[in-house]
């Protein structure tokens, strides 16, 4: 197995157990999105979920937004909550057969959800998805947990190893305005694609 298939998340949604879900756009993303100016940017969101970045970035006007999962139960909890969202900008696919081109992708508890042995292609397709000058942003544990199953942490290093082939650094911080049940918890990345 490569991933958790879609079923795994499937039955999460359904039954409301969705634990890594805050309820709203996570606040270190939010301050990086309010300080964004070029609204016709493609962003894309793998693994969205309930979708609070999608919404909050297609609400200010960032209207080529894309939101993807593979969990039927997302997308369905995603659409009975914005209506208004275009239904062309919602992919239910596999992120790693997903194929585009986007100037930002966005990493909000994804990265977290995929076993570590997928690490290394995730950060590939990442790189093929975007352009040129795009720009990866996201929130990764900086610490591990003591459990075998998803979220997974990791640690600083292991992140620097694994993204510095593919990517420039811009931002590698503690981030400082995490929620706070993930004080002191959290990075906060921004990558440029060369």
């Amino acid at each position: 197995m490569t991933h958790y298939p879609p079923e795994y998340w499937d039955k999460f949604f359904k039954e409301g157990k969705t634990g890594w879900d805050i309820g709203y756009v996570s606040t270190p993303l939010k301050a990086y999105f309010d300080q964004l100016t070029d609204k016709s940017m493609r962003i894309l969101i793998p693994g969205a979920g309930n979708g609070w970045e999608v919404e909050y970035l297609y609400k200010n006007g960032f209207t080529n937004t894309f939101m993807l999962d593979f969990s039927h139960e997302a997308i369905r909890s995603f659409t009975n909550r914005f209506h208004d969202f275009p239904q062309l900008q919602i992919i239910h696919e596999d992120f790693f057969k997903h194929e585009g081109v986007y100037d930002l992708i966005v990493e909000q508890t994804f990265f977290s959800s995929l076993p570590r042995r997928q690490r290394e292609t995730y950060v590939q397709r990442c790189h093929a998805l975007l352009k040129p000058g795009g720009k990866w942003v996201g929130l990764l544990f900086n610490h591990e947990f003591p459990f075998d199953y998803p979220p997974f942490g990791g640690s600083p290093e292991a992140y620097r190893e694994l993204f510095e082939n593919h990517f420039r650094f811009l931002h590698f911080t503690l981030a400082y305005n995490s929620i706070k049940p993930r004080k002191d918890r959290e990075l906060f990345i921004l990558l440029l694609r060369d």
